[in-house]
């Protein structure tokens, strides 16, 4: 044995190998101050029909949506404000998920959601050929539940319940 002061070590093994331990990828690593990453306990979901135009994609989440924020007040955040305090509206606080689907989907997640007693809001292929407020309730007025030719479906709720719901739609892509 060799002496061990400070100008002398034990000589390592020859046939050992040193191995470092491996480090966690680092997208597992979060850094000490980053704050958890939120979780919610319920989701705001669109499911829009899959042969739908681009445009109208658009336009039929832009008026889906604006009905749960109207009826649903804990679905939106505080107000906006930038660095100079110019105001912003407020926005939902949490991430609103698109979803696609076939007719026959999108009637599904329809009944289910009113199975379920989730608030939700609809958009019909008639509201295309209507100009205003007014016209596009009567356009829905005029069709029984199961007659409405739904092209989009908002849907708010439990995140499992949404789920349940939009069963067999995918991820807009």
């Amino acid at each position: 044995m060799t002496k061990t002061d400070s100008t002398t070590t034990a000589p390592a093994p020859a046939a050992a190998a040193t191995v470092a331990p491996t480090p966690a990828p680092a997208s597992t690593v979060a850094p000490a101050s980053a704050p958890a990453p939120v979780r919610f306990d319920t989701k705001i979901a669109v499911l829009l029909r899959a042969d739908l135009r681009t445009w109208q994609r658009l336009n039929v989440t832009a008026f889906l949506v604006s009905g749960l924020g109207t009826q649903l007040p804990e679905v939106i955040g505080e107000p906006y404000a930038d660095a100079d305090g110019t105001p912003y509206l407020p926005m939902f606080r949490q991430p609103v998920l698109v979803f696609e689907g076939t007719k026959e989907i999108l009637t599904a997640a329809h009944g289910r959601a009113l199975a379920r007693g989730l608030p939700r809001a609809v958009f019909t292929s008639d509201l295309f050929a209507t100009g205003n407020d007014r016209d596009n309730r009567a356009a829905v007025r005029a069709v029984p539940t199961v007659g409405l030719d739904l092209v989009g479906l908002a849907v708010h709720g439990p995140r499992t319940a949404v789920d349940k719901v939009l069963k067999g739609a995918r991820m807009h892509p």
